[in-house]
């Protein structure tokens, strides 16, 4: 009569620990769904920050109705001080452009030349101010990829307008491959010179 009990628990302990992990399992599982739910919505901006407040998801093309005028105190998209509209028209870029001009002038030996060229560059971006904060935090990695640039050009390139346009072209493309490398983005759509000096 024993044998017989001690077969018939049997059965009931396995039933009794099956429960408790089907239990265990359903409660992670809801527990990560929690989990899941909760990241998502954070990172589609659903939860966090300030009401109103956007969660930042990297630079955002700024439209040319928000585009910082000079001489407006309100800054984006707003009427200057004087009360007058900023003009309007059609045709140009679909997008504000946004400036920063480095501080520091670049100097740099000419390729296969006794001369050397000096020039000071502002950048423009299409987007927000993240690509300038990004060039600012790595200026030093910036700065050495423009002089990597500089140091590519010919003397017969800084004395024509089609070579200098190239110089500005090979100028974004290293300043944006630094980015990209550093970032993960670069944003940097055109530089211009703001001196630029042969001797």
């Amino acid at each position: 009569m024993s044998d017989k009990t001690a077969i018939e628990d049997t059965p009931k302990k396995k039933k009794g620990a099956m429960k408790i992990v089907l239990i265990a399992v359903g409660g992670l599982a809801v527990l990560g769904g929690g989990v899941g739910g909760t990241l998502y919505a954070v990172n589609a901006g659903m939860l966090g920050g300030h009401k109103g407040e956007a969660v930042a998801e990297g630079p955002r093309l700024v439209p040319k109705a928000e585009q910082k005028r000079a001489g407006s105190s309100e800054g984006e998209g707003h009427e200057s001080s004087g009360g007058h509209k900023p003009p309007t028209g059609t045709g140009g870029d679909k997008y504000a452009s946004n400036y920063y001009a480095m501080e520091k002038e670049f100097t740099s030996n000419l390729q296969d030349s006794v001369h050397f060229v000096q020039v000071g560059i502002a950048i423009s971006t299409p987007y927000d101010d993240t690509v300038i904060e990004n060039i600012k935090t790595n200026e030093i990695a910036v700065r050495s990829s423009i002089l990597m640039a500089l140091g590519d050009t010919t003397e017969e390139q800084v004395f024509t307008s089609n070579g200098k346009q190239m110089l500005q072209r090979r100028i974004a493309k290293a300043i944006n491959d630094t980015l990209k490398e550093k970032e993960g983005f670069g944003g940097v759509g055109n530089v211009y010179f703001t001196t630029f000096v042969v001797q």
